[in-house]
């Protein structure tokens, strides 16, 4: 017998791309019999679709508790997510660290603050379009001047949207575009490499300039992602992950599909995250580097860690962090062991070492979190006065905004109240506080929409009567 469509469609497989492929590749050769061709043609047929899991048969485990009706309001919506994010069918673990909150409106989204271990699988979509979102430390002298480095920041940091200039841009380093060049997901992005490299971004991405307790000296802070890279890595990363799982598994939501981390387009991926990680790394540096050139400060020390990102531990499993700061032992190669914990722009940044807890998966909260929107806050503070607002939550703060319009949305009371984080941190044994440093001033993109192009009115058409 030979291998074609209606043999095929007998043994019970839907019309697809792969028959064209095996009858192609018989070339008109004959089987003994049905059991040889079947043999045959199950080197070519996809695996049977993967079902979404039963709801509530894998479980999560919650490291917050509430302090408040917005806060048991809060858990009850990451809880949803979390309950819906079970259900994919590569996912094995889950855990929400106190941070926690909605990313997403679709349902069963990650949320920020949570980590979900997937066996054999990348999620693109579980780490986001802002990849490696990071915090990085550069300690000066203790006798650096604060004002200095602010105005600085000002000068020679770069918020909001695109890149730096042409005649101002700081490109990466040669071997790592090299690298760039040869990935199938990175060579189309070397351009925006360049550009973007040595910026900030807007949001609740800042520059942070504060002094480390335990010894007086100066720190520079900055806290971002991997900017315009990292957002198209992103949206080529879930067109590849959404071609698989119209595949494997249809019942998956398109947010949560995934790459199979053994196919090539899968360790192309994983190679790509790396790379960005690296790009990321550089773009801080480069931004503490140039202040630090530009005032002829010494650095004494510097580190960092990312917190949107995807980790594959020991056990061979991904670790997907939305917004969670790896808690674990030798994260990665470059790591001193110490993680940076912001909490918001008045309160210090916590240096922290991991301790691995097993309710976390081994990670420990990215920041403060919020249990409203940004748009439901400013709702709450409708007539006041940005000025008052700034002066009511950040008093002694040298608060600026690069675009020059303030931001409420980012102020302190946007988010969850600090002192409860710290103590949920310890409560739930997630991480232990090392040092701190305290705040003296920060820098943030502010509302540059409120003046964007797009926004303004254009002039009326003059009239050629």
């Amino acid at each position: 017998m030979r291998i074609t469509g209606s043999l095929i469609r007998e043994f019970g497989y839907q019309p697809a791309s792969w028959w064209k492929d095996a009858i192609g590749e018989a070339g008109g050769r004959e089987f003994a019999d049905l059991a040889r061709a079947r043999e045959y043609l199950d080197r070519f047929a996809p695996p049977p679709a993967m079902p979404l899991r039963a709801s509530g048969a894998l479980r999560w485990t919650a490291n917050i508790e509430a302090e408040d009706e917005a806060e048991r309001a809060n858990i009850e919506a990451v809880s949803r997510h979390m309950d819906e994010l079970m259900r994919v069918p590569t996912v094995v673990a889950g855990a929400i660290m106190p941070d926690a909150c909605p990313s997403d409106h679709r349902l069963g989204a990650i949320p920020v603050g949570g980590v979900a271990a997937t066996r054999d699988a990348i999620h693109p979509g579980m780490h986001s379009a802002d990849i490696c979102c990071s915090m990085a430390v550069t300690i000066f002298d203790s006798g650096s001047d604060a004002g200095r480095i602010l105005d600085a920041g000002m000068k020679l940091s770069h918020f909001g949207a695109g890149g730096r200039a042409a005649g101002g841009r700081i490109p990466p380093e040669s071997a790592l575009l090299e690298a760039f060049e040869r990935n199938i997901f990175l060579k189309p992005l070397i351009n925006a490499a360049i550009e973007h490299n040595a910026t900030q971004g807007d949001g609740n991405h800042f520059f942070y300039f504060g002094r480390v307790r335990s010894s007086a000296e100066v720190a520079l802070v900055t806290h971002h992602g991997s900017r315009g890279p990292g957002g198209k890595l992103y949206a080529a990363g879930m067109t590849s992950a959404e071609k698989f799982r119209r595949q494997a598994s249809p019942e998956t939501p398109a947010h949560n599909a995934w790459i199979p981390s053994e196919t090539r387009e899968g360790e192309s991926y994983w190679e790509a995250l790396q790379l960005i990680r690296a790009w990321t790394k550089g773009n801080h540096f480069a931004i503490h580097d140039l202040i630090a050139a530009t005032l002829g400060l010494r650095a004494d020390d510097r580190f960092w860690n990312e917190h949107n990102f995807v980790f594959r531990r020991s056990d061979g499993l991904f670790y997907h962090a939305k917004g969670a700061t790896p808690a674990y032992a030798d994260f990665s190669s470059d790591t001193n062991g110490l993680t940076l914990i912001p909490l918001n722009m008045a309160e210090p940044i916590l240096i922290t070492r991991g301790l691995d807890a097993a309710g976390g998966l081994g990670f420990s909260p990215h920041g403060a979190g919020r249990n409203f929107s940004r748009s439901a806050y400013v709702k709450q503070n409708a007539g006041k006065s940005e000025a008052d607002l700034i002066a009511e939550q950040a008093p002694g703060i040298d608060v600026r905004y690069f675009s020059g319009i303030p931001d409420v949305s980012e102020l302190p009371g946007a988010y969850k109240n600090a002192a409860s984080m710290r103590r949920q941190i310890a409560k739930f044994g997630l991480a232990e506080v090392d040092d701190q440093i305290d705040p003296i001033g920060n820098i943030m993109a502010g509302d540059w929409q409120r003046v964007a192009p797009w926004r303004k009115k254009r002039p009326p058409a003059l009239d050629a009567g």
